[in-house]
């Protein structure tokens, strides 16, 4: 096991040909480097696969255009840019975030031009420096239980894998109330590519007002459970 804290990748290399038939879910807290080392198109550590990245960085630049936000992300292993994609008229609705400062983000990994970038679904400042610190611990807690089901051989690995991000995901719906329950459960069970609507989502809970309903989407966003698809009224679950 590799304990130096600069080089969380160094035996991040997944079996031959075994990580390829993994469909990755859930989400993994990661440092930038984990991301830029990653297997083209994967978010993996030692052979698990992820749906999405959470990582706690210093916003460097940000650059705006007429369809993305570009923002250049630095932690202590390196660093990334991340595209905030935009809808139209959705230049209001851009996060706020301010140069040199922490920010949470929530997105997929891809490569453009021979780089790794981030596709943000959600980014949101940290205003707690406890949570920078939080971050890294869950990293590293990450980082050695994914080596440690490695470690233990391929049959015992995939269902390790399988508890981990079931326990993971567990933990973070546990957080949810009964309302926020029932909605994050249409989410998930939704089996179509576009995710669910908002439009099948108020049919489906009509005692749920608008207002309550758009705030318990946010919420879901903003905690990372779901992320909105093809357009802002569209939604799928991380997990």
């Amino acid at each position: 096991m590799n304990d130096s804290f600069g080089d969380f990748n160094a035996t991040q290399t997944a079996p031959a040909g075994a990580a390829s038939e993994k469909k990755g879910e859930g989400i993994v807290p990661l440092v930038v480097k984990q991301i830029v080392d990653a297997p083209e198109g994967n978010i993996e550590m030692f052979g698990m696969q992820y749906g999405m990245a959470c990582l706690v960085a210093i916003v460097r630049n940000v650059e705006t255009s007429s369809t993305k936000i570009t923002y250049t992300l630095e932690d202590h292993s390196g660093r990334i840019d991340a595209h905030y994609w935009l809808e139209e008229g959705d230049a209001l609705k851009a996060p706020e975030v301010m140069l040199n400062n922490y920010v949470k983000v929530y997105g997929t990994t891809r490569s453009q031009a021979g780089q790794k970038t981030l596709m943000v679904f959600k980014l949101l400042p940290v205003l707690d420096p406890n949570e920078v610190t939080t971050h890294l611990l869950e990293v590293l807690n990450a980082r050695y239980k994914a080596e440690d089901y490695q470690n233990k051989g391929d049959a015992g690995s995939t269902a390790m894998a399988t508890d981990f991000t079931a326990s993971q995901s567990s933990a973070i719906v546990s957080g949810l109330d009964a309302k926020q329950q029932a909605v994050f459960q249409a989410i998930k069970s939704n089996m179509s590519e576009e995710g669910i609507s908002r439009k099948e989502l108020k049919a489906k809970f009509s005692h749920i007002s608008d207002g309550e309903l758009t705030n318990i989407l946010d919420f879901m966003i903003s905690e990372g459970h779901i992320y909105s698809s093809i357009d802002a009224d569209h939604f799928i679950c991380t997990m």
